[in-house]
């Protein structure tokens, strides 16, 4: 909104000036002023949750922000010695023009804010499993008990159901008796969201702050591991990476179509159930490499190097990672990212055992979006997962990036993992 109401303003001044709402002049200054002025302006706390909800705390921002934009502005005009193209009185009209309109939104999503009982960005959700009841303006309101919510044995099915919930939610809250904490705690880590559980205080839980309201007080056990400015910035990585990727090999995934359908008649691709971010179901896309009767559609039986089940092209697809390229369209879609901890297929065993059953610290790697590579692949460990040793050595990486994610982490693995493949196809 913010751009748009500076182009408008500035076409204004275009009018005005020059008689032309398009006018070279002020559009040129409209591009390059509304660029400075959302940089600054994330830098100035003009875009943070305070001045979306306070107006005199927009307002400052606001002005800051135009100031300084103005000034970076003039400087950089005046050292590229680009003045003779610069009209000083049609710019000052615009900065004029367009203060008051940006005040005005502003003030304008405050005030709709307060109508509907928000005081905050925030969404809400309270849990009530059990415990004292609570109440807070503007949030929703689940019982765990109407909603069948089953913590004795959280498996995939239970899980999927409470991230279902929390799906879009900024902060959970959970009021529910004493032996139940513990349950919750790692479900609301494990979700990515601001978990809380009501209570007077239990350390062990990994309480990282109090939060004090008027009726009763919580602890926090849980934060997401992106703010929202990081989650932004890996998704733009993702969206250009994958969109340009795809348009690339868009020939490549036409030949592999074709080899498929030559060698069976069977579908190209193949679709199955994975875990993915906030313990929510998702059906991961990948060309088919095994035989259709013996497609593996649960994920019971790891693939081996010598699985009778793979097809010929499967085999060649498989050894050179490009039966995994149509995870391409899972980014796109948002349910998947280019760099994450790797999904897995809810029947997936390490030796006689379910994932889950290894290590109760299982789920919480499902606290980012499943990646298409991951810390866990560059370090080699990848394959069958014949004992628990293989499926713990992926876990502890996918944690490790979980709690240390960067953008440059994710380029590094991205760099990493097109040298693996390049090695491992060439040798």
């Amino acid at each position: 909104m913010d751009i748009a109401v500076i182009f408008a303003m500035f076409g204004v001044t275009g009018q005005l000036y020059f008689g032309d709402f398009l006018s070279d002049t002020t559009t040129a200054n409209a591009l390059a002023f509304s660029s400075i002025f959302v940089v600054i302006g994330q830098y100035s706390g003009l875009y943070n949750a305070r001045s979306l909800t306070q107006v005199w705390q927009a307002t400052s921002a606001l002005v800051v922000t135009q100031a300084i934009s103005a000034l970076l502005l003039t400087a950089a005009i005046f050292f590229t010695k680009s003045a003779e193209d610069f009209s000083r009185f049609s710019f000052g009209l615009g900065m004029l023009l367009t203060f008051p309109p940006l005040a005005l939104v502003r003030f304008t999503l405050t005030r709709w804010l307060k109508s509907h009982g928000r005081k905050d960005l925030e969404s809400v959700l309270i849990i009530d499993d059990g415990g004292p009841r609570i109440s807070l303006d503007g949030a929703e309101r689940i019982s765990a008990r109407e909603m069948n919510i089953n913590l004795d044995d959280p498996g995939p099915l239970t899980l999927d159901q409470i991230g279902s919930y929390l799906r879009n939610v900024d902060r959970a809250i959970v009021s529910c008796p004493v032996e139940h904490r513990q349950l919750w705690a790692p479900i609301l880590r494990a979700a990515g969201v601001n978990g809380e559980v009501v209570s007077h205080g239990l350390q062990e839980l990994g309480v990282s702050r109090i939060r004090i309201e008027e009726s009763f007080i919580s602890l926090e056990v849980s934060t997401g591991p992106l703010t929202l400015p990081q989650r932004l910035l890996k998704r733009v990585m993702d969206l250009s990476v994958a969109a340009l990727a795809l348009l690339l090999l868009s020939p490549l995934f036409l030949l592999v179509a074709i080899a498929i359908k030559v060698e069976d008649g069977g579908p190209v691709l193949f679709r199955q159930a994975r875990v993915g971010r906030g313990n929510r179901f998702f059906r991961i896309v990948k060309f088919r490499t095994m035989k259709v009767e013996s497609s593996d559609f649960d994920g019971n039986v790891s693939a081996s190097r010598d699985d009778d089940r793979v097809t010929r092209i499967g085999a060649i697809l498989r050894r050179t990672s490009i039966d995994e390229l149509p995870q391409l369209f899972n980014v796109l879609g948002g349910s998947m990212s280019l760099v994450g901890p790797r999904p897995h297929a809810t029947g997936s065993l390490a030796g006689n055992k379910l994932f889950w059953e290894i290590d109760r610290s299982y789920w919480l790697r499902h606290a980012l979006k499943p990646g298409m590579t991951g810390l866990a692949q560059v370090r080699g460990y990848r394959g069958a997962t014949e004992n628990e040793e293989d499926l713990l050595n992926r876990l502890y990486s996918d944690l490790e990036y979980v709690s240390k994610w960067s953008p440059l982490l994710d380029f590094q693995i991205l760099a990493r993992t097109a040298l693996v493949l390049v090695h491992r196809n060439a040798f």
